[in-house]
């Protein structure tokens, strides 16, 4: 199986910056694409940011401009700079990873998710 863990979440204020880190591991043979989930109170689950195996990347109108999404495949690794926080980013970020494991059957993983708080 595919462990999917989320980390760097946090308390900041607005117009502050956190980093995300979410590191896939287990028997894998191949990722294509790994994105970024937020859910914040009272809402339904929405798309911050999305990167494929060669590097194209998406965002919400929302975050467009001050979130950057990138990827370190030799680590398995997905990051999410965000800077200029706004009480609106507040939220569980989720992490996403789909690919393919070492039994040729594919994949599609979350992780448990890692709190972002924007307040002052």
């Amino acid at each position: 199986q595919v462990q999917v863990v989320e980390s760097g979440g946090g308390l900041v204020q607005p117009g502050g910056s956190l980093r995300l880190s979410c590191a896939a591991s287990g028997s894998i043979y191949n990722i294509y694409d790994m994105g970024w989930y937020r859910q914040a109170p009272g809402k339904q689950r929405e798309l911050v940011a999305t990167i494929t195996n060669g590097g194209t990347t998406g965002y919400a109108d929302s975050v467009k401009g001050r979130f950057t999404i990138s990827r370190d495949n030799a680590k398995n690794t997905v990051f999410l700079q965000m800077n200029s926080l706004k009480p609106d980013d507040t939220g569980v970020y989720y992490c996403n990873v789909k690919g393919i494991i070492a039994t040729m059957r594919p994949f599609n993983y979350w992780g448990q998710g890692t709190q972002v708080t924007v307040s002052s």
